[in-house]
This record gives structure tokens, sequence and C-alpha cells, in this order.
């Protein structure tokens, strides 16, 4: 039994005391284990991971190793073609479920945990009444993109080129980079306000109760507080408000120019709170006890915050869904022409980072797509398919399911293999998908490099996608830099845990530097490497171009 194990089943007895322990194999076996003392302080946090398709709980002890764990599947509903919802009645009881089962795996009770963090996909989004509490819509997926046809007319609009040139105009002025980052201004569908105004449109009783005052607006954590804590707290982290596109990191605070923009009155918006800070207490009802909520943050910037990077400079790569690549830029948000998003990491009392962040929708989605057509049956056939072959043969990928984000930004691109020929095979096909996805990561991580205005240090890997050791030896080479791959998979679940228990008191920073801990240390092979594919990544560049543009743009 693992002494993580046995620390928790005797801590119930042991109160705060040392007990001893001595635990025998066998009497033929000579070295029998004797356990010295096992320190008996509970302290249990209980972090719950809130992704695109799944939901996972894990409770963590004193030493930040988990002891007890739940997983749920998120059922999406699909009313309509682009339409990605969730049910809101339907999340709560799995998210109750999660925890209460991670709960019981661990045997601890909810009166036993310190704290409550929840870590979750940003930009999914509900409003309901503030006075019957009665949604007006399911929640709005992240990934739902029925309001194509506003991002597009409003991005043509008078308003937004006036917005744009204006913004240059002080810019140039002033050098002020708030007015850089809204000199590129431009709504898209991953962030909020669209999705919203689309809502605010097309459902009446919703509009009518907005111009009463009687609408309140949250993201998956924020609806999610005010459920556990009886309606009593309507409150947002800063890290997830600052990737709606509704709040103004440079200002800190929710932006009056995007909310006046679109015409939305600002009362429904939430209290925005430091992201490691006592939210609000669960009702004793909802778990069987009540239960703190310590900690809120965006499932990347928990993932930052997991990995340790806390350093400016520091660099982070998460390959789930996603590619997302995030970068410490210190105390001062970024603000980029090339496609970089500037978020706030944290903020903990005094304590403000921000972070910079560039983004590739499709990893995950292309290796589903992948094996849905049969290119490999599972994730472990992949190494030894695409290694049986010294190279693509001339074949090229391009990963473009939801379009090209950062820096290429054509959202109408299409997806496609190019340079297929007879002497194509399998193994060729399989190559250039996981490839393309290495290409994504040397794209991204150059435009961190142009833009950065201090040293970039070693990359931080993790997520679902980057247990193929050969993408992420492929990434080290293409990108020159040490990868060094978490061995803990899950840290926006770790990352979380981290702000819980900083908040909660039972960890200090200097202690988590220790607790997270490295699976494998990728080195470039030799500077050679990226000689060998230039011509490979020039001629998958010229491939990409043959895909921008591909569908029709709404007028």
């Amino acid at each position: 039994m693992e002494v993580t194990k046995l620390k928790h089943r005797f801590g119930k007895m042991c109160e705060n005391k040392a007990l001893e322990v001595e635990i025998k194999i066998g009497e033929e076996d000579a070295s029998n284990i004797s356990a010295t003392s096992i320190n008996c302080r509970e302290a249990y946090i209980v972090a719950v991971d809130i992704g695109t398709t799944t939901l996972r709980s894990h409770v963590y002890d004193i030493e930040a190793k988990v002891i007890g764990s739940s997983t749920k599947q998120i059922e999406l509903l699909y009313p309509k073609a682009g339409w990605v919802e969730m049910d809101e009645d339907l999340f709560y009881r799995q998210f109750v479920d999660v925890v209460c089962d991670s709960l019981k795996d661990a045997f601890v009770k909810a009166s036993q945990v310190t704290a409550l963090g929840i870590s979750m996909q940003r930009n999914t989004f509900i409003t309901w009444d503030r006075e019957t509490g009665k949604p007006f819509h399911h929640f709005i997926a992240w990934r739902d993109t029925r309001s194509d046809d506003y991002c597009s007319t409003w991005n043509k609009c008078i308003k937004v080129r006036l917005l744009r040139a204006m913004s240059t105009f002080l810019y140039t002025v002033t050098r002020n980079d708030r007015f850089l980052a809204s000199s590129v201004f431009y709504f898209k569908n991953q962030t909020v306000p669209m999705r919203l105004l689309w809502m605010h449109d097309h459902i009446p009783e919703l509009r009518a109760r907005m111009l009463q005052g009687q609408v309140m607006f949250g993201t998956l954590e924020t609806w999610l507080v005010w459920k556990l804590t009886g309606g009593e707290r309507h409150v947002v982290d800063v890290s997830s408000a600052s990737g709606t596109l509704l709040y103004d990191p440079f200002m800190m605070k929710w932006s009056t120019i995007v909310m006046s923009l679109i015409g939305l009155p600002s009362d429904i918006l939430p209290e925005v709170r430091d992201t490691a800070g006592h939210f609000g207490t669960t009702q004793p009802e909802v778990f069987g006890a009540p239960i703190r909520i310590m900690a809120m943050a965006g499932d990347q910037q928990a993932g930052m915050f997991g990995e340790c990077c806390f350093g400016v400079g520091d660099v982070k790569c998460t390959m789930g869904t996603g590619t997302f690549i995030d970068i410490n830029t210190g105390g001062k948000p970024h603000a980029s022409v090339a496609g970089l998003y500037p978020l706030v990491g944290w903020k903990i009392k005094d304590e403000l980072v921000y972070l910079a962040e560039g983004s590739s929708s499709d990893t995950g989605t292309a290796i589903s797509w992948a094996q849905s057509i049969g290119l490999f049956n599972s994730v472990e056939e992949i190494s030894k398919l695409i290694t049986s072959v010294e190279n693509t043969d001339g074949v090229f990928f391009v990963p473009s399911f939801s379009g090209l984000q950062a820096p290429i930004n054509d959202f109408k691109a299409c997806t496609g293999f190019l340079g297929i020929k007879a002497s194509t095979t399998r193994a060729h096909l399989a190559r250039a998908v996981i490839e393309s996805l290495a290409f994504r990561v040397q794209q991204l991580f150059e435009t961190v490099l142009e833009e950065a205005t201090f040293p970039v240090g070693y990359m931080r890997i993790d997520g679902g996608v980057s247990n193929s050791d050969f993408l992420v030896q492929l990434s080290s080479d293409l990108i020159g830099r040490r990868i060094d791959r978490a061995k803990n998979h899950e840290v926006s679940s770790l990352g979380i845990a981290f702000l819980a228990g900083l908040a909660a008191g039972i960890w200090t920073k200097d202690d988590l530097t220790q607790l997270r801990k490295s699976d494998k240390v990728f080195e470039p092979n030799s500077a050679n490497v990226w000689e060998e594919y230039r011509k490979t990544f020039t001629n998958w560049e010229k491939a990409v171009k043959r895909c921008l543009n591909w569908y029709p743009h709404t007028e």
C-alpha cells in the first residue's frame, strides 16, 4: 500500500499525532518494510477541472498526491449545425456527483476538505433571471459558431473600423500598449461578445428582463458558485474574465468600450475576484458539509500555475483538445499584432501576473479524426506507425477544422491533405498529421520569440497529446529548446489545487516548485535537425496557403 494511502487511512485515528507503523511483507522476506513516523495532519484539496468534453475531480493530500479521483463525460448538445450547448441542470448534477465520487474514492468526508478549487474551459456562458434563478437558455459552449455571421458583419462595421483607426492614432501619439492591442481588435466566436449578443437578439424574454436590470451573466464557474452557495455569490475570477473580451486586462476592469459597442448593460456582469481567495462556501446539503471555494481559474492559467511558470519568460505548452502556448509576461499585459492574446494569469493579493497566449484549436480534433477514419487505432500505435517510414513522402496535412489561429489568423481556412500520390501509405498520412501539430507548435513559439522583449526560457509541456515522444522530440528539435514534460499530465487540476492550497494556507509558493515533478526532458538532437526540416516546413507552409480563405465570407 502506498504511503499516501496509509497516511490518509490512519489519519482519522491519530488526531495530529505521529503514528508508528510496521508492515511485514512476509517471514520469508528478509527486508521487512518499517514505516517511520507518518505525519497525520489532515489537509485535503478537491480540485475540479472542467474540460471541453470531460469533467474531472481529484482529491489531493498535503504532498499534492492524488488519493481519489472521479471522471464524467460532459454531454454536449447539438440542436443545429454549428450550435454547441450544455444542459445546465445535468451539468450541475454531474459536478456534484463527480466531487462526491472522488471523495468516496479517497475515503474522505466533505467535513475533512480544506478547500475546493475549480479550473474550467473558458468562455462557455449562461444567462439567468436575477429574481427567479431560471436560465434563459442552456450553456453556450465556446465552440459554438452560431454567431459567425455576427462576427463577420461586426468586424467590417464602421464602429469597429473607427475603433481600430482611433486606437492606431492614439498609439502613435502615446505609445500606450493598450491602444496597440485595440488597433487590431476583432470579434471571434471563441470569445463571448457576439454569442451573447446573438442570445440577446433572439430571446425576447432575455431582452425584456435585461432592460429591467434582472439578468445575470456568468461563465461556467460563476454559475456554479451561484448555485453551490444558494444564490449568495455572483462572482468570477479575474483570469477567466480576462479571456472573455468583455474585460480590459490593461485597465483591470470590465470593458465599458466593448459593452457600449455591443449595446449591452454592465449590470449583468459578476463581481471580479482574485484567483486565489474565498469565493464562497457551499451549502451544507450539497456535499454533506460546507466546503470553502478557495480558487478559480481558466484552464490554461491554472495549467501555467501547475507547471510553476512563475518567472518572466517561462513558457508552457498544453496539447489537448487544442495546442495552447502561454508565456509569463510579468506585471505588464502584452500587446500583440500577430494574434497573441493578453490574459491575466493570476492575481493573488498584491501579485498580478499576465500571460500572452497563442493557440491552435484542432490538436486533439486532428488526432480523433485520424483515428475515426482508420489511420491508426490507438495512441500507442501512432509512434510505431509513423516511425516505420523516414518521412511523409511529400504529403502535408493542414489541421484547420476550426480555422487557423495565430500567427495566420484565418478562420475561413480548411483542413486538407496535399501531395498524395499513388505511393502514399497509411503511415505517410499518419506521420503528416503528427508533423503538422509540431509545425504549429514551431509557428506559435516563433511568434512568442518575435514579440518577446525579454529572454524566453525552455518549454514545459503537458496534455494528453504530449504523450507522443515522437511529437515532443520533433517539437524540441524544431524550436531548438529543451522541453520538460510534466509527470502529472493534468496540470490544470494540479494548478488549481496549488492555488486553493495557497489560499487556504497549506502551502507557500516555495513549496510548489518541489511538488511539481518531471516525467521526461527532451533535448534538441542537434542544430542540424531544423536545417533538415526547413525545406519540409517551407513546403508545409505552401500547403497551408492553398487552404486559406477556402470557405466563403458572409456578406
